[in-house]
């Protein structure tokens, strides 16, 4: 009898045990599954480097948490349309003043409504945005900031970043989830520098260059650290007059008031004229003063219209300068 009950108790407990393997195979069966599914779902949904699929939250220059959408389509990014169109991007709207938009970009944005320069915010919300991007401190200072980020997901890049395009080209493209994009851009551009810089020492070294921009009668010379002074002199490695650093030095904005007396000081062996005033026949051109250059009178004068890039800032309007630049100074 006492056998008989241990083999029953051992047949019991055989059967227990079996009970409990099968039911732990299968819940390893269960979790096995889902944990696969769930590692398909992060296989699918892991975004490449640098692009991004799903909302983030960066702060801003201001300190601002903002949080970007996943993959935004409506952007505004006033004045950074130059890096967007660099990026690939298409911003639902582009910058303007009274007397034109930049040019330069019209192949690509051509089809692109304009917003006015100083962003007012029925504009603004008239094109729905899901992502504005602000360049300067100015433009969000007081209560701007929080008007506009009623309307859309807004980040401030701020003066320090946005007045260097580098900088700019780069904090965008984190913004857009397009960091490696950037980069090759950023890359690109160093490399077509590089090769310029050699060409123009081979062709032009040491010889001196200023930009001068004519607009409504008045001269404006462009600061030897900024916009397209910086690729110039920096970038190109070409040498800035003695007269363009003394104006850039008391001067505060990219491009600084020059007066004709001034002008005629100017010891350069190439200019670069952006001429603004051709409706008015550019009688400034005609003065004496004017005439008395020395690359005026070499003939070493290279005239671009203001629908040219040598206004602006950022990869593509730099690029384009390069290009300018060796079909001139280098030829």
């Amino acid at each position: 009898m006492f056998t008989r009950c241990k083999k029953f108790v051992i047949i019991l407990l055989s059967l227990m045990v079996m009970s409990l393997w099968l039911a732990a195979c299968g819940a390893g069966k269960t979790n096995e599954g889902a944990g696969n599914s769930t590692g398909s779902s992060t296989a699918t949904e892991a975004p490449a480097a640098g692009n991004e699929t799903s909302e983030r939250k960066l702060t801003d220059a201001i300190g601002n948490e903002v949080t970007i959408p996943a993959n935004p389509q409506r952007i505004i990014a006033t004045y950074l349309e130059d890096y967007l169109v660099a990026l690939g991007v298409k911003p639902v709207a582009q910058w303007s003043v009274a007397n034109g938009k930049q040019e330069y970009l019209q192949e690509q944005l051509g089809d692109i409504p304009t917003i006015a320069y100083d962003l007012p915010f029925e504009a603004v919300t008239s094109f729905n945005p899901d992502l504005l991007i602000i360049g300067s401190n100015s433009m969000v200072e007081g209560d701007k900031y929080s008007q506009y980020s009623k309307i859309a997901a807004t980040y401030t890049l701020g003066d320090e970043i946005s007045g260097d395009w580098r900088k700019a080209l780069l904090k965008i493209g984190e913004v857009l989830g397009k960091s490696d994009e950037a980069q090759k851009v950023l890359d690109a551009y160093e490399a077509k520098a590089k090769e310029a810089k050699a060409k123009l020492q081979a062709t032009a070294a040491g010889e001196s260059v200023a930009a001068i921009w004519l607009v409504k009668k008045n001269f404006y010379v462009v600061s030897d650290k900024l916009s397209s002074g910086a690729v110039l002199y920096q970038d190109l490695g070409l040498e800035a007059p003695a007269v363009v650093k003394e104006i850039a030095a008391s001067g505060t904005g990219n491009w600084n008031a020059i007066s004709l007396e001034k002008l005629a000081e100017l010891d350069a062996d190439h200019l670069i004229l952006v001429n603004s005033d051709t409706d008015t026949g550019s009688e400034a051109l005609k003065d004496p003063l004017w005439q008395s250059i020395p690359a005026v009178k070499n003939g070493n004068v290279y005239e671009f219209p203001r629908t040219s890039s040598w206004l602006y800032y950022g990869p593509i309007a730099s690029a384009r300068m390069i290009d300018d630049v060796l079909e001139t100074i280098a030829k």
